[in-house]
């Protein structure tokens, strides 16, 4: 699914795969969304490029977070 060889940073190669997996449905509204130690295994990439790609989904507005309990997709 990542492609080192892209110039698309790994983070924002991620973050496309979970806006597409919100978008067809894999994690409604409300539901947990991969925690960054998750991320960091499923795509091989490192826990701060997992850090960085639920940032700036939480930016974006596609989730947010709940401290000690971890991030939802956003209504």
């Amino acid at each position: 699914m990542i492609d080192p060889t892209s110039p698309v940073p790994r983070w924002q190669q991620v973050a496309d795969v979970i806006r597409s997996r919100i978008a067809d449905g894999t994690y409604p509204p409300g539901t947990r969304v991969p925690s960054v130690i998750d991320l960091a295994a499923e795509f091989g990439i490192a826990q701060a490029t997992a850090q960085k790609t639920l940032t700036r989904l939480r930016e974006d507005g596609m989730i947010y977070t709940v401290p000690g309990l971890g991030s939802y997709v956003a209504g």
